[in-house]
C-alpha cells in the first residue's frame, strides 16, 4: 500500500490542505503546534474512521481534538491511495449529523462499500490497533500494548493451525471464557432459586411438623380417655331389676277379698258364737297378709329409682364413648395426611440436593470450555514459540543493523517482556538507555508488521529521534530507505534533513507551515 495524496478539506487547523506524497522517504518539518500530529490523525482517521466518545470521554477524544476550527459542521477529507497496482480515493465526512464515507476505484471507476468491509479487504486486515502497534508511532508512544501480543497468538494459531489468518484465537478463546462466565452466572442464579425454594419448603415442613405434633399429643390423650372409659364399663356390676310383668302392688285383690268370703260363708253355714270368732280370724289373717304385701312393695319401689340412676349412668357413659370414638378417627385420618404432606416435603428437599440434570449438563459444558481453552492455551504455546523464534530473529536482525552490531539478539517472550543479548550476557530491558529502549520498540513493531500482515503499509514515525543519537538515527535511516516502500517522518528538528543529506538518502520535504 502506498499513500499519494491527503487532501484535509477541514480537519483541525486546516483547510483545503493538500499534500502530494511520493515512494521512500517523505519527511515532513514543522515547528511545534505547526499540524504535524494533525496530519498523523487524519491519516488514522481516513482509514480507520474517527467515533465521538460518550459523556467524559467525548472532551479529549480524537474527534473533538479535531474538529475544524472554522466550518465545524464540515469535517471531512480525502486520502488517494495505491494498492495492487490500482489507485482509490476515499473520502470522509466526519460531520455527526451528515456522516458518510465512499470509496472508489479511479482506474475503473467501481465504486465499494465500506459498510460490507470492502476497505477491510484493501488493508489486508490490518486494524486501527495493529497500525498503532507496528505501522506507525505516534508522539512519545514507542511502547506497543497487549493487543500486540494477542495480534501474534492469532497470528500463531492461525498460520500454524490452518494456514491462514481466518481464525481468531483471542476471540475464540474469550468466546469460550464468556460461555463460561455465562454458565456461572446461570448456575448462580440455579442455586439463589433452589435456597429460596428450599427455605419454602422447610418452612413449610416445620409448620406441619408442628401441626402434626399438636395433633399427636391430641390423639394420645383421647386414646387415653376412651381406655379410662372403657375400664370404667368393664368395673360397673349389673343392675338386678324386676320382671317388667310383674305388678308394683304386690297385693292380690282376690286374697284381699278372701276373709269377706269367709265371714259371709261363716255366718251362713257356722253357727253362732263360732261363726263370729271365725269371721275375726279370717280378717285378721288377711289384714297381717296385706300388711306385709303393702311393706314389700314399699321396698321395690325404693330400689327402682336406683335401677333409673344405673340406667343413666349407662347412657351418660355410651355418649362420649362414641363421640370420642368419633374424635379418635377424625384425628388419624388428620395425622395420616399430614404425614404424607410432611413426607412429600422432604423428599422435594432430598431432590433438591441432589444434582439436576440442568446443573449435570451445565457442569459438563464448563469441563469442556476448560479443556478447550487448556488445549488451545498449549496449542497457543507451542505455536508461539515458533512465531517468537521468527520475531525475535527478526528483530534482532533490525536491531543489529540500527545499534552498528552493539546488540544482535533480542529474546521476547508471549507478552511482548524484552531483554537483550549482550556479549553472551542477558541485559533486563530497564537498564538500558532510552534511546535504546525507543530503537528496540521500533525493530519489533517492524518485525510484528512483516510478519502479521502480507501487504506492506507506510512507516509513519512522529519526533521517533529525539533519543537517538546521530549514529543510529543514521543507521535507521539508512535501514528504512532501503528496505520499506514509504516511509513518513515527522519532526520539528532539522537533525534528521540533515542526516538524510549527508548520508545521501533521498527524500521528499515536506513544510508544513500551518
Amino acid at each position: 500500500m502506498q499513500i499519494k495524496e491527503l487532501n484535509l478539506k477541514h480537519f483541525g487547523k486546516f483547510s483545503d490542505k493538500q499534500i502530494d506524497l511520493s515512494e521512500g522517504i517523505n519527511l515532513f518539518y514543522g515547528e511545534n503546534e505547526s499540524g504535524k500530529s494533525t496530519i498523523f490523525a487524519f491519516i488514522k482517521g481516513m482509514l480507520f474512521g474517527m467515533e465521538r466518545g460518550r459523556g467524559r470521554a467525548s472532551v479529549n477524544d480524537a474527534f473533538s481534538l479535531y474538529e475544524p476550527w472554522e466550518n465545524g459542521n464540515y469535517y471531512a477529507g480525502v486520502l488517494r491511495f495505491e494498492s495492487d497496482g490500482k489507485t482509490f480515493r476515499l473520502e470522509r465526512n466526519f460531520d455527526k449529523y451528515a456522516r458518510s464515507a465512499s470509496l472508489i476505484c479511479e482506474d475503473d471507476g467501481e465504486e465499494f462499500s465500506l459498510e460490507h468491509g470492502d476497505l477491510d479487504i484493501l488493508l489486508g486486515g490490518l486494524t486501527a490497533s495493529g497500525f498503532e502497534n507496528t505501522a506507525a508511532i505516534a508522539q512519545l508512544k514507542v511502547e506497543t500494548n497487549q493487543s500486540l501480543a494477542s495480534e501474534l497468538r492469532n497470528y500463531a494459531a492461525n498460520y500454524y493451525a490452518a494456514g491462514n489468518s481466518d481464525i481468531d484465537l483471542e476471540g475464540a478463546l474469550q468466546i469460550l471464557r464468556n460461555e463460561k462466565k455465562e454458565i456461572e452466572k446461570a448456575d448462580k442464579l440455579l442455586a439463589a432459586q433452589k435456597n429460596n425454594k428450599r427455605s419454602r419448603i422447610q418452612q413449610e415442613a416445620s409448620y406441619i411438623w408442628r401441626d402434626l405434633y399438636e395433633l399427636k399429643e391430641e390423639y394420645r390423650h383421647i386414646t387415653e380417655e376412651i381406655e379410662f372409659w372403657r375400664e370404667q364399663e368393664t368395673k360397673m356390676p349389673e343392675p338386678e331389676f324386676q320382671d317388667e310383668l310383674e305388678p308394683r302392688w304386690r297385693v292380690n285383690p282376690l286374697i284381699a277379698a278372701a276373709p269377706i268370703i269367709a265371714i259371709i260363708i261363716a255366718v251362713m253355714l257356722i253357727p253362732r258364737p263360732w261363726d263370729y270368732m271365725l269371721a275375726i280370724v279370717f280378717v285378721l289373717a288377711d289384714i297381717l297378709y296385706i300388711w306385709n304385701r303393702v311393706k314389700d312393695g314399699k321396698r321395690k319401689e325404693i330400689t327402682e329409682p336406683e335401677a333409673d340412676l344405673a340406667e343413666l349412668k349407662d347412657e351418660e357413659q355410651t355418649v362420649p364413648l362414641e363421640k370420642l370414638q368419633w374424635e379418635y378417627n377424625l384425628l388419624g385420618e388428620s395425622i395420616k395426611e399430614k404425614q404424607t404432606q410432611y413426607d412429600n416435603l422432604q423428599e422435594q428437599l432430598e431432590e433438591l440436593d441432589e444434582l439436576g440434570e440442568n446443573f449435570k449438563e451445565q457442569d459438563r459444558r464448563k469441563q469442556a470450555i476448560d479443556i478447550a481453552v487448556e488445549r488451545l492455551l498449549k496449542l497457543s504455546g507451542e505455536i508461539n514459540q515458533e512465531v517468537g523464534k521468527k520475531l525475535n530473529a527478526r528483530a534482532s536482525e533490525i536491531l543489529a543493523v540500527i545499534t552498528g552490531g552493539k546488540y544482535t539478539q533480542i529474546v521476547i517472550d508471549d507478552s511482548l517482556a524484552m531483554n537483550i543479548l549482550s556479549e553472551g550476557k542477558r541485559i533486563k530491558i530497564e537498564r538500558i538507555s532510552r534511546g535504546t529502549i525507543e530503537q528496540i520498540y521500533l525493530a519489533l513493531r517492524i518485525a510484528a508488521g512483516e510478519i502479521l500482515y502480507e501487504e506492506e503499509y507506510p512507516i509513519i514515525l512522529d519526533d521517533t529521534f529525539a533519543y537517538y543519537d546521530d549514529c543510529r538515527m543514521e543507521n535507521t535511516l539508512k535501514w528504512l530507505a532501503e528496505h520499506k516502500k514509504q516511509v513518513f517522518i515527522f519532526t520539528c528538528h532539522k537533525r534528521e534533513i540533515q542526516t538524510l543529506k549527508e548520508a545521501g538518502i533521498p527524500f521528499a520535504d515536506i513544510e508544513i507551515d500551518g
